[in-house]
C-alpha cells in the first residue's frame, strides 16, 4: 500500500472512531465546562483540539486504546484551561474545575482512582477526598434546589452519587457500565 492509501486507511479509522465516540466525549467535555448540552461553544472547542491531537498521533500510538488517548487529551486541556470554565448552567456547575474534573473522570468516565490519581498528579486518597466532597456538595445542591420547587429529588426516595444533576453513565459505549460508572439521576 502507498503513502496515498495508508493516509486513506488511516483518516477512515479515524472517522470511524470519531463516529463512535464523539458524542460520549462531546458529553464529558460539556459536563467539565460545566455549559447546558444545547449551549456548548467552549466544550466543543476543547473537544475539536483533543480530537486534532489524537489525529495527530494516530499512528504513533497503535497499541493505545484511541478513547483513552482522547479522554486523557481532554482532561489535560481542560485542566489547563480550567481558570477559564468557573460557574456555568450545567448540572455540575455547583462545583470547581478540579471537583468536574474527577467527578467526571471516576464517575461518568469510570477511570480508576489511580489512574484519575497518575493523570491529576494528586494522590489517590486526594482524588478519593474531592470525589466524596463533590458529591456531597452535589447531593445538597439537588435537595437545595428540590425545596425551592416544592418536591425531593428522585420523587422522596435516595438517588444516585449525584442525587439531582444527571450524569449519563454512558452505558452504551463499548464497555457498558461497571465499577466506578454509577449514574446519578
Amino acid at each position: 500500500m502507498g503513502p496515498g492509501g495508508e493516509q486513506a486507511r488511516r483518516t477512515r479509522e479515524f472517522e470511524a472512531f470519531v463516529a463512535g465516540a464523539a458524542g460520549r466525549l462531546l458529553h464529558a467535555a460539556t459536563l467539565l465546562t460545566a455549559e447546558s448540552r444545547t449551549a456548548n461553544p467552549h466544550a466543543r472547542a476543547l473537544l475539536t483540539a483533543s480530537l486534532a491531537h489524537t489525529y495527530a498521533v494516530w499512528t504513533r500510538s497503535p497499541d493505545e486504546d484511541p478513547y483513552d488517548l482522547a479522554r486523557r487529551d481532554l482532561a489535560a486541556r481542560f485542566g489547563r484551561t480550567a481558570w477559564r470554565h468557573h460557574g456555568g448552567q450545567g448540572p455540575l456547575a455547583a462545583l470547581g474545575p478540579q471537583e468536574r474534573l474527577v467527578v467526571v473522570l471516576r464517575l461518568y468516565e469510570g477511570v480508576a482512582e489511580e489512574q484519575v490519581a497518575a493523570l491529576l498528579g494528586l494522590s489517590e486518597a486526594r482524588v478519593r477526598a474531592v470525589c466524596a466532597r463533590s458529591v456531597a456538595a452535589l447531593r445538597a445542591a439537588a435537595r437545595q434546589g428540590a425545596a425551592r420547587r416544592g418536591a425531593t429529588p428522585g420523587g422522596g426516595r435516595e438517588v444516585g452519587p449525584g442525587a439531582g444533576p444527571e450524569i449519563d453513565s454512558g452505558a452504551g459505549r463499548e464497555g457498558g457500565s461497571g465499577p466506578g460508572r454509577e449514574t446519578a439521576a
